[in-house]
């Protein structure tokens, strides 16, 4: 059953976990991001001119941080008003515009630093900037009402159209890094100009048709040009490319009711979800490449599973949805928000991590004394800017537009897949996720309410006027006859839970998870009288006590665990020498807020 979702725009936050952090984005992140921005000279690049020494020389991808901050402001500004951060957006696109070549070509870097060498290297991210510009200008029209830097983005396009489509006269056919094939379609449903679906299905059709070199050593699966699209069925290659890619291919599915596409959407979202995702929804585990490998390598204190892949698995996610309703695409978005996304912002909104590790040995970062620095180690606290600072402009559109990834209807259904307090249309949703799973529903305006039961629900109920009242539970959604007037109350259990990973994860052998709800939780060396290396989970009688955190919106848990004496030795012989002892924990999303310490989320169980 197709669907579409009910668009950020049509939909307000309550009071709630999810209106908290919106409401920091707004106030803290943008700005933060912005500010950092400014000081490494991305607004500066904007305005061309750049010589040898006169100020930071361009980089080929931040026309994409740029846009991605102007995008992230325009679904802001479309609930909270603020002057200031508009007039910024202006100042920026007024930047962009006056540099726009007469034939709609636009890109800071190749005009600064290399004006002759325009679409001749695959891997240097001119189509990605060009997609990430095109979101932006989107948004900002729908937003705004203004249409310039939307007009000048068709124009790129056109000229895009031109180039690739019509003379053939570049140095390569697909892009290095796929994002443009989705911003493409988006373009389209915003002007209904079709030649830019075209476009979009042009780059989905050629990619690996046939395969595309990369650059240095990295093979064409690490930009998913190996094969065929239709023919690819398992997640290969830059995490964050790919999903970008999958959601295009997604979107085109839809559109064209195109059943190569949607199966090869099905095989691929199932090797993500089923073999290659971490607990916490981070996916490419590895630091070479920033990658997926094989089924089940999922290392913890090297996972990679960078935000920006986190966030492209949403994207992917959502877009299955409108495909199918099946709860496992809502599952997996919800496990994503919650965990390996969330934690890649700090608790004040202005501080990021790139990686998303799910252990953390600070000492042990110091390990390789004979460099200065190893990029497979992730940072022990969050940085306010990275050299690729692409996480952070990302998180924040994200949150910004949270309310466009509640729902999706038919002409007369409504499909609930997140349960985040929001007024949506004629329809009000309260809840009290994640800390309780309580929620209300009521409104007017559908035959029928199909409400997502959570993967990791075990009990529910489903009220209408006080009394348990009959559904049809079909590929998780429990469907329900309302005739028009919604009034319903439903409560998820959330009861905490130790979970097990596959047996061929073979780096969580013998261990355990914490989770409560949607919620994963870790342990922090410093909750603890032991090193958390000293502690087992009582995975058979956790006997948890929760207890209410109000900065995080849900609950702390201490749990049973056993913690081995210490020994002075470095090896003696094994002894029964554990001693019973209570585990705090925290949600995994608030870990390294106070600091950088040990942290674990796989502990071995008693």
């Amino acid at each position: 059953m197709h669907s579409s979702w009910i668009g950020y725009e049509q939909v307000t936050l309550l009071d709630g976990f999810w209106q908290d952090r919106q409401s920091i984005n707004a106030r803290a992140t943008l700005r933060a991001v912005y500010r950092e921005f400014e000081a490494t000279g991305r607004f500066r690049a904007l305005k061309r001119g750049w010589k040898e020494g006169k100020f930071e020389r361009p980089h080929i991808f931040w026309d994409s941080d740029v846009a991605k901050w102007i995008e992230a402001a325009s679904y802001s500004l479309r609930h909270r008003a603020d002057s200031e951060i508009e007039r910024l957006c202006d100042a920026l696109i007024e930047d962009i515009l006056a540099g726009q070549r007469a034939d709609g070509y636009y890109n800071s870097y190749f005009q600064n630093c290399e004006p002759d060498a325009v679409f001749t290297r695959r891997q240097d991210h001119e189509l990605y900037c060009a997609g990430h510009l095109m979101e932006a200008a989107v948004a900002y029209y729908e937003t705004t009402g203004k249409r310039t830097f939307l007009d000048a983005m068709c124009r790129l396009a056109d000229y895009i159209e031109k180039r690739f489509v019509i003379d053939q006269d570049t140095a390569f056919a697909t892009p290095g890094h796929e994002e443009i094939e989705l911003a493409l379609v988006k373009l389209w449903r915003c002007t209904g100009e079709k030649r830019y679906l075209d476009l979009s299905k042009h780059f989905i059709d050629r990619r690996g048709n046939p395969p595309e070199p990369f650059f240095g050593d990295m093979l064409p699966a690490y930009a998913q040009s190996h094969l065929p699209v239709r023919q690819q069925f398992t997640a290969e290659g830059h995490a964050v490319r790919a999903c970008y890619l999958y959601s295009a291919m997604a979107d085109l599915a839809l559109v064209y009711e195109d059943t190569g596409l949607l199966e090869a959407c099905r095989a691929l979202f199932s090797n993500i979800s089923e073999r290659r995702m971490y607990i916490t929804g981070g996916i490419g585990s590895s630091y070479r490449g920033e990658a997926f490998t094989v089924d089940y390598d999922l290392p913890n204190d090297t996972a990679y599973a960078e935000t920006c892949a986190a966030i492209s698995l949403v994207f992917f996610a959502s877009r299955m949805l409108c495909l199918e309703a099946d709860s496992r695409y809502a599952d997996v978005i919800e496990r994503v928000l919650y965990n390996g996304f969330l934690s890649g912002v700090s608790l004040d909104g202005t501080a990021f991590f790139y990686k998303n590790p799910l252990q953390m040995t600070p000492r042990l970062n110091e390990r390789d004394v004979t460099v200065s620095s190893r990029g497979d180690v992730p940072e022990t606290t969050r940085l306010r800017v990275f050299e690729t600072s692409c996480c952070p402009p990302n998180i924040a559109r994200l949150i910004a537009s949270l309310g466009g990834y509640i729902c999706t209807r038919t002409d007369d259904t409504l499909f609930v897949h997140q349960y985040i307090s929001a007024r949506i249309g004629e329809v009000t949703l309260l809840s009290e996720f994640p800390a309780s799973g309580r929620i209300t529903l009521k409104g007017t305006g559908y035959r029928r309410v199909a409400l997502r039961i959570p993967g990791w629900c075990g009990r529910f109920s489903i009220r209408m006027n006080g009394a348990e009242i009959p559904y049809v539970l079909e590929r998780g959604y429990a469907y329900l006859e309302c005739n028009g007037n919604i009034d319903l109350e439903a409560e998820f259990e959330m009861r905490v839970q130790a979970v097990e990973s596959h047996p061929l994860v073979t780096q969580n052998a013998g261990a355990v998870a914490v989770c409560r709800g949607p919620v994963v939780y870790c342990a922090e060396g410093a909750d603890q009288a032991v090193p958390l290396s000293a502690l087992r989970l009582c995975a058979a009688h956790l006997d948890a006590t929760e207890e209410y955190h109000p900065a995080y919106r849900v609950y702390n848990l201490t749990v049973n665990g056993l913690a081995r004496t210490r020994q002075n030795a470095l090896y003696a012989p094994a002894v029964e020498n554990e001693t019973a002892v209570r585990v705090r924990m925290i949600p995994y999303f608030a870990f390294a807020n106070r600091g950088a310490d040990d942290m674990k989320v796989w502990m071995p169980k008693a």
